[in-house]
């Protein structure tokens, strides 16, 4: 009894360890992202008018109608641009920008420079911080 909830714990230390960064926004350093360029600009068809909020989905990530539902609504409500990429249709963008679990989100500056990047479903409130500085 005692090795199954031992064995109950530690996996659920492993499973919070695991997820503790999931839907977290994370600075991108420099501009080592693949992106800050024309080229990546109009691959991902990003806005030079503002900050374009760019998500990576497929139709089998239920996760992703999470994303869909955060991003939507915190873009709408600022007037931001956004586009969903399905990686199934697009594998090459994903590979561009290195895209290793779905959901990913990634957030471009109006010079076309990645800002911020998420791996999972973000907070509504951490997704309108992050654009809120980009829109000044």
């Amino acid at each position: 009894m005692i090795a199954i909830v031992a064995g109950c714990a530690l996996a659920s230390v492993i499973g919070w360890w695991l997820n503790r960064r999931a839907g977290v926004l994370r600075t991108v350093a420099g501009n080592d992202s693949g992106a800050g360029d024309d080229t990546a600009a109009s691959f991902l068809g990003l806005t030079s008018s503002g900050p374009t909020v760019v998500h990576f989905s497929a139709p089998w990530c239920g996760p992703c109608a999470g994303v869909r539902r955060v991003v939507d609504g915190v873009c709408d409500e600022l007037g931001v641009a956004h586009r969903e990429i399905d990686i199934d249709a697009d594998p090459a963008a994903a590979r561009r920008f290195s895209v290793l679990s779905l959901p990913t989100t990634l957030i471009f500056d109006a010079d076309g420079r990645q800002r911020y990047r998420a791996a999972g479903v973000p907070t509504a409130a951490a997704l309108r911080s992050a654009l809120q500085p980009l829109l000044a």
